[in-house]
């Protein structure tokens, strides 16, 4: 449901990575990227909004306000979904051990990004 929906609303560079035998925090874990912090903060609701009406399960979601890394707590999924160059200075693909995973698309600012941790 996770991957169809940020399909749906057109995520830039979606990657679901299997956490199995690498954390006890979850699953699964999901990285994409928005175009905007408008697009990202969207998905994330969308994602949130979907998951209690389908599963009757509430998803815990932090950094809606910014809207620069919104993480999305689903229980044996965590979805994180960010603005371009936030996604890559961090690299969650390459922390996770995703080395062949596609490279995030760049972003096209010259400024450096404006980092803010969810809450």
């Amino acid at each position: 449901m996770i991957m169809q929906s940020l399909d749906d609303d057109q995520a830039v560079d979606p990657v679901s990575i299997p956490l199995a035998g690498k954390t006890s925090i979850a699953d699964f874990m999901v990285v994409a990227s928005g175009r905007s912090g408008r697009q990202v903060a969207s998905m994330a609701t969308k994602i949130a909004e979907k998951l209690k009406s389908d599963f009757g399960r509430s998803a815990r979601v932090q950094g809606l306000p910014t809207a620069d890394w919104v993480l999305i707590d689903c229980g044996d999924i965590i979805v994180h979904i960010f603005r371009p160059d936030v996604r890559v200075f961090y690299n969650l693909e390459r922390m996770w051990g995703l080395d062949d995973a596609p490279a995030p698309a760049q972003a096209t600012a010259s400024a450096p990004p404006v980092i803010a941790t969810p809450r």
